[in-house]
């Protein structure tokens, strides 16, 4: 395992910093709408549940306690479809960002390796190939890579972030048995399945990769990792899990050991605690679903079409007409950020900073959604009222 220097990638959030302090100086305040940090209280079953597993003195297990890889394997039959889950092909991570930008090298790639990902996506897929010393590949059609002998490791993300599309189970197959013909990994970030909004989706629930009508049965080369920071308001826990194929999961497992890349004891605790009650994922669901239905409406008619965001916590749009004169300020910040960052989404995010409210370029997500912003559903209530009579 090699790790090659990535220093001299830029931040891209940092192109957002004249944006926040324009839409900081809005005489009723900022109202953020950039990040999908959630901001609803923890539900009290899983603070009890931290506490409870205060006392920890010893050290816990890199592969997770017993307790906490059974309650993945209930959670997977129960609410994703995918019954018989081994167990031993479990593994918590500490959040699931660490094991984005990770697992690349964990897995051994690195030149002359190639790590595709979809070409709208979350930036850290394309710097854990980087970091590997591999090649990031966006491609959005399997058909772009199907027959290439370099790939190595195949990133599906569905529900997507930003734009919230969910891949069908046809779809699923296709990436399986492309990437079979390879050899090559398959990881699917499926973080916002609970999240879906669309009637079909409720109904049938969001396919995951490991679905045996995606798998046949046969979980080879085959991983999920998910996070409970969205569906259970658990982001500052770091509580997040890898399952799937067993020996692939237990080679990390080896590797993370050396590393002592563990999950803390109580947060392991609280997470077997929060995959076992399904209502507060409901009342989280509902929460987001109200200001989803408020906010809807408003964007389109303030101009901003949307395109798919049938799951998620994202709303994702682009200017369906012409959404009014920018000021002075807002257009040399639009001016500015367009020269680092090519897309016609910097008027649309200078838009937003004359109201004081602050969105995400889609072109942080790669060449092909730099028409688009992403709006995030993580506002309280009230922040939600301000942002539809600023719009209004």
């Amino acid at each position: 395992m090699g790790f090659a220097d990535i220093s001299h990638i830029a931040f891209p959030w940092d192109l957002l910093t004249g944006f926040a302090a324009h839409a900081r100086a809005h005489r009723d305040g900022l109202i953020d709408l950039s990040v999908g940090t959630p901001i609803d209280d923890t539900p009290e079953i899983i603070q009890q549940a931290l506490a409870q597993a205060a006392s920890a003195p010893g050290y816990p297990a890199t592969a997770g306690s017993v307790d906490l890889r059974q309650a993945v394997v209930e959670w997977f039959a129960r609410r994703r479809q995918v019954p018989g889950l081994d167990p031993r092909g479990v593994m918590p991570t500490v959040g699931s960002k660490e094991f984005v930008g990770l697992v690349a090298s964990l897995l051994g790639l690195g030149p002359g390796d190639v790590v595709v990902h979809p070409d709208v996506a979350y930036p850290t897929y394309d710097v854990g190939a980087r970091l590997a010393g591999a090649a990031p590949f966006a491609a959005s059609d399997v058909d772009q890579w199907r027959h290439n002998p370099r790939v190595r490791l195949v990133w599906v993300n569905s529900p997507g972030n930003p734009h919230g599309r969910v891949a069908s189970i046809s779809e699923l197959r296709d990436v399986v048995h492309a990437a079979r013909a390879l050899g090559a990994v398959v990881i699917s970030d499926e973080c916002y399945a609970e999240l879906a909004w669309s009637p079909e989706l409720r109904d049938g629930g969001v396919p995951s990769l490991l679905d045996p009508r995606v798998t046949d049965g046969d979980l080879s080369n085959l991983l999920v990792t998910y996070s409970l920071s969205k569906q259970s308001s658990i982001a500052g826990y770091r509580a997040a899990f890898v399952a799937g194929d067993v020996s692939v999961v237990q080679r990390l497992i080896a590797t993370r050991k050396h590393l002592g890349m563990i999950v803390p004891a109580p947060v392991q605790h609280a997470m077997a605690v929060a995959l076992r009650d399904d209502a507060h994922v409901a009342d989280q669901r509902a929460r987001y679903g109200r200001r989803r239905a408020l906010m809807r409406p408003v964007l389109e008619s303030a101009g901003v079409a949307l395109s798919h965001s049938e799951a998620g916590l994202y709303l994702w749009g682009s200017a369906s007409r012409a959404l009014g004169t920018l000021s002075d300020e807002a257009t040399r910040l639009a001016v500015t950020a367009r020269g680092e960052l090519p897309g016609e989404c910097w008027d649309v995010v200078g838009y937003f900073a004359d109201r004081g409210i602050l969105v995400a370029p889609g072109a942080f997500y790669g060449r092909a959604g730099a028409d688009h912003v992403r709006i995030a559903l993580t506002s309280s209530d009230s922040s939600i009222d301000q942002f539809i009579t600023r719009l209004s």
